[in-house]
């Protein structure tokens, strides 16, 4: 399969290490390395970029639905709490290919009513697996638009945090045996 695409139109995408948002223009050539949970790491003349699955067809792929058909809201109007953490089940450090609920690294998933009736926002505090690594941001940034697409979802807030430091005993059983741990 060819990894080697030309954008056909003008799509965002998440500078990797920094986290920062940037515009690639139509007719960049682009090497696709990584497809996992939904989303693209491609690289560019101007470096690497996580492109979401959303804009896939701009570099000759399937474009991915939003949100998976079998969650909808909750009888209230509020997310489907399962349906946020589909959404962060897509999320991958791009050197590693287990997703970060599996990798342990999301601590917590909040569902609050936001002020006014404007909403239901989600509220996430996850960690990396070393407080060096430079892929934060992006890995951040990237659980912030998954959770913004499932159903109900208004607002979302993802916040990094080094207490209780990682390890590998909360990896799943599922990423261990992808990572061939056990």
């Amino acid at each position: 399969m060819n990894r080697e695409r030309i954008l056909t139109r003008e799509v965002a995408g998440t500078q990797i290490p920094s986290g920062e948002r940037q515009l690639l223009p139509a007719g960049s050539k682009v090497l696709i390395h990584q497809t996992l949970g939904g989303s693209y790491t491609v690289q560019t003349d101007f470096g690497l970029f996580r492109v979401d699955g959303q804009d896939a067809d701009a570099i000759g792929e399937e474009k991915s639905s939003a949100a998976d058909a079998e969650h909808a809201t909750l009888a209230d109007g509020s997310p489907d709490p399962e349906a946020v953490w589909d959404q962060l089940r897509k999320v991958y450090d791009p050197e590693i290919p287990v997703n970060i609920v599996d990798l342990g690294l999301v601590y917590s998933m909040d569902i609050v009513p936001l002020e006014a009736g404007a909403g239901y926002g989600v509220n996430v505090a996850m960690t990396l697996t070393a407080p060096g690594c430079g892929m934060g941001p992006a890995i951040a940034e990237d659980a912030k638009s998954k959770v913004m697409l499932a159903p109900g979802v208004t607002s979302a807030d993802v916040r990094l945090t080094w207490d209780p430091p990682w390890n590998q005993s909360m990896i799943s059983e599922e990423g261990k045996m992808k990572l061939g741990l056990i």
